[in-house]
Parts: C-alpha cells; sequence; structure tokens
C-alpha cells in the first residue's frame, strides 16, 4: 500500500523564528539608518521637545524624528492588542496586531511628509505631470527612494492583515489607487505641489514591492498550508 507524501507545514517555533529573525532585521536596519541621518535629526530635537510646531512637525526631520521617537509607543500599542486577541481566542494575534499598527505607523508620517504645504499654498496655481517618467531625472536619488517609500508600509503590510489583499496585482492596485487620491489631493487643495505620474509610479511600486517582501506573512497563507497538511492522505489501492 502506497501513501502518497503530504506537504508538511512550518512548525510553530519555526515561524516564531523566521517572524523574529525578520523584526531583529527591520529594527537593525532602523537603527542603521537613524545613525547614519542622526545630525539632521538632532537639529529638530530641541523644537520637538519643547512642543513646537514650527521647526518640528512642519519639518522633514521633525517628522522623521517623531517618527523615530514614537515607536516605542507603537509597539507598545502592539502588545496590547496582541494580548487582547490571544484572551479572545483569536488566531495570528501578533500578525493582526503588528500588520495594523504597522500599516499606521509607518505610513502616515509619510503622507503628512507628502501634503506638506510649499510657500505658495492657496495661491499658486496646480501643477500637473502627466508625461511618464519626465519627473524622474530631477527627483535625485533621495526624491526616488523616499517616493518608493511612501506607501512601503502599507504594501508590507495590508496582505498581512486582510486576505483579499494577498496577491501582487491587488496591492499594486491598492498602491495605484491610494496614491492618485494623494496627487489629486495635493492638487485640489491648491498645496503649491507638483502632482506627478512620476509619483503614482514610484509610491505604487515601493508597495508592490515591500508586499512581495512581506509574502511570507500574508493572511491566509499559514492558513492553508496547515490545512493541506492536515487533510488525509489519498490511500493508492495496491
Amino acid at each position: 500500500m502506497n501513501h502518497v507524501a503530504r506537504t508538511a507545514s512550518p512548525s510553530p517555533r519555526a515561524r516564531r523564528v523566521r517572524t523574529g529573525v525578520a523584526l531583529g532585521l527591520v529594527c537593525l536596519a532602523v537603527a542603521g539608518a537613524a545613525y547614519v541621518v542622526r545630525r539632521p535629526l538632532m537639529m529638530s530635537a530641541p523644537r520637538c521637545a519643547a512642543g513646537r510646531w514650527h521647526g518640528c512637525f512642519d519639518t522633514f526631520n521633525g517628522v522623521v524624528l517623531m517618527t523615530l521617537v514614537a515607536l516605542p509607543l507603537s509597539a507598545l500599542v502592539v502588545c496590547a492588542l496582541t494580548w487582547w486577541r490571544r484572551r479572545h481566542g483569536v488566531d495570528g494575534a501578533a500578525r493582526l496586531s503588528s500588520a495594523e499598527v504597522g500599516m499606521v505607523h509607518g505610513t502616515v508620517p509619510f503622507l503628512w511628509l507628502t501634503m506638506m504645504p510649499g510657500a505658495g499654498v492657496g495661491v499658486a496655481p496646480a501643477r500637473v505631470s502627466l508625461v511618464p517618467l519626465r519627473d524622474l531625472a530631477t527627483m535625485g536619488t533621495l526624491g526616488i527612494v523616499g517616493n518608493l517609500l511612501v506607501l512601503a508600509s502599507l504594501g508590507f503590510f495590508a496582505p498581512m492583515r486582510f486576505t483579499a489583499l494577498a496577491s501582487a496585482p491587488r496591492i499594486l492596485a491598492l498602491g495605484v489607487g491610494c496614491s492618485v487620491l494623494v496627487e489629486v489631493s495635493q492638487s485640489v487643495f491648491r498645496l503649491d505641489r507638483v502632482s506627478s505620474v512620476d509619483d503614482v509610479l514610484l509610491n505604487a511600486a515601493g508597495a508592490l514591492l515591500a508586499g512581495l517582501a512581506s509574502r511570507p506573512w500574508w493572511r491566509g497563507g499559514t492558513r492553508r498550508a496547515t490545512a493541506e497538511a492536515d487533510r488525509p492522505a489519498p490511500v493508492a489501492a495496491g
């Protein structure tokens, strides 16, 4: 009698180790990036510590600094949500909680920076650039990397939280939709910023790349693998 081999799902311990390694790498990346840009960030520290809006929340350095400072608070929120979900018997409590907090913490600061008005807010006419790839040459490396990161957290964590978004085309559609909404808002509110199709392309690409990076933790993947492993193996007659 021959038994058809069935695919074994990763053990809970292996999944925990993999998640821990990923979180460790993320922490190291954040710490390294903060160390590299520590001097510009510390320029805004006195104004942020004093609770002043001008010089803190209306500057790139100040927003990035406050985002880093708020990391421990976000970690506490993740722990609280995880504890509450486990108490109520919710499966994947840590993954769901991390995804929800990560989407908010990693996306809101970038959207805030994107919606910052220029000097001619309310006065300068709306500027729209609809020619693909024309603005890339003027963005520079920092601008390109920044646009890739705007929706990266959303693309990374959304498929971990929502099963309906656990596919590359849907993550890409989510990135395009959110980026178009941001660019249209810049034009409608006349924020003295250029609404560019290149921003949409880079934002969507960043969301897609980040989503693919989080594929091992997409919601539904582990559950499907476990269900397949627990399914009785067919028996071949003979």
